[in-house]
């Protein structure tokens, strides 16, 4: 077996047993809500359930971090080096292994805020370098399959529309708190972009043209540059 079946089985069995004792603990004490899922509120793409089952199980991890005194920005630098070999593994088709490493990158950029707030250290600097973080990651995920697909310019222009739609829903959203205005929640927000750039690579490995990858790709590039469009334009009306 490759080490990236391997790396998609490994991910696969950690969320399946996540899942499994999430709702066996709803099914008995209801479930658990938290602050930053209640401000952020789900959507269509991604449910508050799911990121009140993915904010429960990052609280062990979240105390333990804190109870070695790791801050909040070695924990986004962390992020960066994850999505840094995330974006490398891509480069070279280890789509299961990128998956992996993403996951990994994405469940740290949650638990920085977490340890920020758990230790009272939350900054207005720790925000710009956990935003500037986030944009290069998802910049390295999209540069890996740039180089994956540099024989295909069609897929290279796939994955720049996904790159532009990506960045252009997170710019609506700095440019709305920027003049102070609410934007519409929209689609495609970076959580959900994580979750499903993600999942499409570590199914991957289970297709022979990386087919689950290329479908996501399509589905970001579509919903992030209309979602992009749409709040901009919502934005525009209310300044």
């Amino acid at each position: 077996m490759s080490l990236d079946l391997i790396s998609t089985f490994a991910f696969l069995a950690l969320v399946f047993a996540l899942s499994v004792t999430y709702y066996v603990k709803v099914l008995f004490q209801g479930r658990r809500r938290f602050d930053r899922v209640e401000q952020q509120g789900g959507s269509p793409l991604l449910s508050k359930s799911l990121m009140e089952m993915t904010y429960w199980g990052l609280q062990p991890l979240a105390e333990l971090f804190v109870h070695f005194k790791i801050s909040a920005n070695v924990i986004s630098f962390l992020s960066l080096i994850f999505g840094a070999i995330a974006g490398w593994a891509l480069a070279y088709g280890h789509f299961g292994s990128a998956g992996f490493f993403s996951a990994f990158s994405a469940l740290f950029d949650a638990l920085d805020g977490m340890v920020a707030r758990k230790t009272a250290t939350a900054s207005n600097r720790g925000e710009v370098l956990d935003a500037s973080i986030d944009r290069y990651v998802e910049f390295f995920f999209f540069a890996g399959l740039i180089v994956y697909f540099q024989n295909t310019s069609g897929l290279q222009l796939l994955t720049l529309s996904a790159l532009i739609g990506s960045f252009m829903v997170s710019y609506s959203t700095a440019k709305a708190e920027a003049l102070q205005v609410t934007p519409p929640r929209g689609s495609m927000r970076r959580p959900e972009r994580a979750m499903y750039l993600t999942l499409g690579a570590i199914l991957s490995p289970f297709s022979s043209s990386a087919y689950p990858m290329i479908f996501v790709l399509v589905m970001v590039a579509l919903i992030a540059n209309g979602s992009a469009l749409r709040r901009l334009y919502a934005i525009s009306k209310l300044v």
